[in-house]
């Protein structure tokens, strides 16, 4: 028996699901494919969504008709805004998640599209035929046939976990990790390596003194990450907790560092910088007397915490040991220890900007198969990989985000054009578009394109139009509006504010920092009445976002004008235009780099690490006769 689908997503980890769900909402035909059902979006490290840099992510992920964003808000149990000592380009929403309520949510939602079918297995084997790939082969013999193939293995393929020196096979604790993949695709050119990661302890909550640490309780205000009408922080909201490391600690892990299997050479991978082990920290940092740890709920009920700052490969009674030398932690029972896993990835240099593999026709990767790492980032893979495998079915222009449009195009473009020495993790830093990438407008940015493509809804791009109805006619009413003195000296010299001699335009006063919308409202009525048109549920979030533009617009405009000037570069194109290793005014690495990478356009040749300026020069020499 054949079975036939438009498209195969192969796993269902953050990555798989966003594929699956948006290949399926466009109106493919999908089969996604995974080893345990009940394992459909795990949130196999902390049990949090967002964070600085992700956040954003995630944003963008609601804007463009993902789902990451709306399970979050129906899951959550903390909210937070990191960042908020500095500018809005910063600011980065991290809400923690009931980890089971997640997976089980994801799970109904996958189940509800009418195009997904989902079959449990382990895919061993892609069918290739003529460099284009046409299915895959299960562990249980099944053969089905697709135009695509989307592969999100995650941690799985070749996956082994290291606690001491007990090594288990597998690609999360308790779950088997698989192979083939990786063997079939090296030997046909794709260049594989390894990476590694860890994972901290999970404790038992009942055995914590939790009086003795410092509580971090979360927000409730307005703030959460889908732009729709989403249920905002219904569960109980529970705190996190913040306690340190001590000498006492650090002692009993040094003395059994050469039983770590990072240190004793049984792993060799590419390991995270951004995410070191609690040994790594004590090697690196040998004159610290102390390490923060936070301490983070996994759940609305159960007494699951997970310690984030502390993972670790030493052996299991080591961790404990070194654990209960904190006070806080003297009577500590544990579920289940730290642990490294090592894994495959592929080098996402060999990937278009569509996540298709270069080599091989109709394949694409997506998530820590490409050397990332966080929920987030894979998930903003697999939404691309998701929809341009159905535009690769159905017919179509790619759809690819710029580093000026998106924090998800800053993560493709580096993954397509820079060297992989670490697993990628995205941080405001890696965009230098930031004033303009705000998490407060990824609607704006993303929204139409998406609806235009096919994937956000009818409803979402309602929204957003009606938000930009709003946003305009407040904002004009900010532009026009003359102010008196006498209407506003009062309140402004309450704010400690200079008060004005002359009429002066509001827009004017808002541009002070010590003035907000919401607060001169109160003494400007016609402004009052205008925000309360606004529907309560949207209203903080449009003030807010107008605000912002207001306040930073020199520095939007600016960004603006220097992206226009990058984007020149863009519609120069040279993909297959030239014989790279035959120009001799090219330097010896751009040669090499260049033939391997084969950009598409001087701009993307242009942030391949290792072209010079001067090599830029001489492609826009050659171009332009």
């Amino acid at each position: 028996m054949k079975f036939k689908y438009d498209i195969i997503v192969v796993g269902a980890g953050h990555a798989g699901c966003e594929a699956a769900a948006a290949a399926a909402n466009m109106g493919s035909k999908t089969l996604l494919i995974t080893m345990d059902m009940n394992k459909i979006a795990q949130m196999s490290c902390n049990p949090a969504i967002g964070g600085i840099g992700k956040g954003q992510i995630v944003r963008e992920i609601d804007a463009l008709g993902g789902y990451m964003g709306v399970i979050t808000d129906l899951t959550s149990i903390q909210f937070r805004m990191l960042n908020r000592s500095k500018g809005p380009a910063m600011w980065s929403p991290r809400s923690q998640c009931d980890r089971m309520r997640y997976s089980e949510i994801w799970r109904k939602t996958l189940d509800s599209l009418i195009n997904l079918s989902i079959w449990q297995d382990e895919v061993n084997e892609l069918i290739i035929e003529d460099k284009t790939v046409t299915g895959v082969k299960t562990a249980m013999g099944a053969t089905f046939y697709a135009k695509c193939v989307v592969l999100t293995n995650g941690t799985f393929l070749n996956g082994l976990i290291h606690v001491g020196k007990n090594q288990i096979k597998g690609g999360r604790i308790s779950e088997p990790s698989s192979k083939g993949i990786t063997e079939q695709l090296t030997l046909l050119g794709i260049k594989a390596g390894r990476m590694k990661t860890g994972t901290p302890v999970r404790i038992d909550g009942r055995s914590i003194h939790f009086n003795e640490l410092t509580e971090q309780p979360g927000e409730n205000d307005f703030h959460k990450f889908s732009y729709l009408d989403t249920s905002r922080r219904s569960m109980e909201q529970k705190s996190c907790w913040t306690l340190y490391t001590n000498e006492a600690c650090h002692k009993i892990i040094k003395k059994d560092i050469p039983y770590s299997p990072l240190y004793n050479g049984q792993i060799n991978s590419i390991g995270p910088r951004y995410c070191p082990s609690i040994e790594t920290k004590i090697v690196t940092f040998e004159d610290k007397t102390q390490h923060q740890l936070f301490l983070e709920p996994e759940g609305e009920e159960t007494n699951e915490y997970y310690l984030n700052g502390f993972s670790s490969s030493l052996p299991l009674e080591t961790q404990i040991k070194a654990l209960r030398e904190i006070p806080a932690f003297r009577d500590i029972q544990i579920y289940r220890p730290g642990y490294a896993i090592e894994y495959d990835f592929f080098y996402p240099t060999q990937l278009k900007y569509n996540l298709e593999n270069k080599l091989i026709k109709n394949l694409f990767f997506a998530g820590q198969i490409n050397g990332t790492t966080g929920y987030e980032e894979a998930g903003g893979q697999g939404l691309i990989a998701g929809i341009n495998a159905h535009i690769n079915c159905h017919g179509g222009s790619s759809f690819t985000l710029n580093r000026d449009e998106a924090y998800i195009g800053v993560l493709i473009d580096d993954l397509a054009t820079k060297e992989i020495n670490e697993p990628y993790r995205m941080f405001t830093s890696r965009a230098e578009y930031r004033s303009i990438l705000r998490q407060d407008n990824a609607d704006a940015r993303l929204t139409k394109k998406s609806y235009e493509a096919g994937l956000a809804s009818k409803e979402r791009y309602s929204e957003l139009k009606e938000k930009e109805s709003i946003t305009e006619k407040i904002t004009a009413f900010i532009e026009k509006e003359s102010i008196k003195p006498q209407q506003i000296n009062p309140y402004i010299e309450s704010l400690d504010s200079a008060p004005i001699e002359h009429s002066c335009k509001l827009i004017d006063l808002i541009l002070r920092p010590q003035i907000n919308i919401q607060s001169i409202k109160k003494v400007i009525p016609e402004l009052d009445k205008t925000l309360k048109e606004i529907k309560q549920s949207k209203r903080d979030e449009i003030t807010e976002s107008i605000e912002i533009s207001i306040k930073y617009s020199g520095y939007i405009k600016r960004e603006k004008i220097i992206a226009d000037k990058i984007n020149r570069l863009r519609n120069i194109k040279i993909k297959n235009k030239f014989d790279y290793r035959n120009i001799q005014s090219l330097s010896i690495e751009a040669r090499e780099k260049l033939s391997t990478i084969n950009p598409e356009t001087i701009e993307e040749a242009s942030k391949i690490l290792g072209i010079s300026p001067s090599d830029i020069n001489v492609l826009l020499v050659l171009s332009s006769k």
